[in-house]
């Protein structure tokens, strides 16, 4: 039986210039939720958060775009990937159902160390969704953090490289 021998030589690389080094990514998506703001009165009440989207992924049609949307936003866009996708899909965070109960002795969901966990969560669960190469290809992703309005009666489809 021949003994084989494992190649370590290094590989061959291209000197790095400047450009290469403090240049721009070859590819980049930025995703931040931040800007939380509370709207409404009694039960019409909810908090949305602002969703700042810097990317230089052909896929996507723009390459900066900021768009406002709720937690149960996300939670359409989660069910909607898992329906239509081949992508498990993390959690989101959540559910604050103790939190909804009256006579607390603290603003429920509207207090701010709630919407700053909340704010975090639902940024973590937004960048590993959109930093996932098939979800990149679903039309309500894109939907989610690129227009303005979301069209919940879509049509599910995949979106084609431009």
């Amino acid at each position: 039986m021949a003994e084989t021998v494992a190649d370590t030589r290094r590989l061959i690389t291209k000197p790095q210039n400047l450009n290469d080094a403090y240049g721009p990514p070859s590819n980049f998506l930025e995703i931040d939720v931040s800007n939380p703001q509370t709207v409404g009165v009694g039960r019409g009440r909810f908090t949305t958060y602002e969703i700042r989207v810097k990317t230089n992924l052909p896929i996507f049609k723009l390459k900066e775009s900021t768009v406002r949307r709720r937690y149960s936003d996300s939670e359409w866009l989660r069910s909607e990937l898992e329906r239509e996708s081949k992508v498990v899909v993390p959690p989101l965070p959540g559910k604050a159902f103790l939190r909804q109960l009256p006579f607390r002795g603290d603003d429920g969901i509207f207090d701010d160390n709630f919407i700053e966990e909340r704010k975090q969560g639902l940024e973590q669960f937004i960048n590993k969704v959109a930093g996932h190469p098939l979800a990149q290809n679903e039309r309500c992703l894109h939907m989610f953090l690129q227009d303005e309005i979301i069209d919940k009666s879509y049509t599910p489809s995949k979106i084609r490289h431009a």
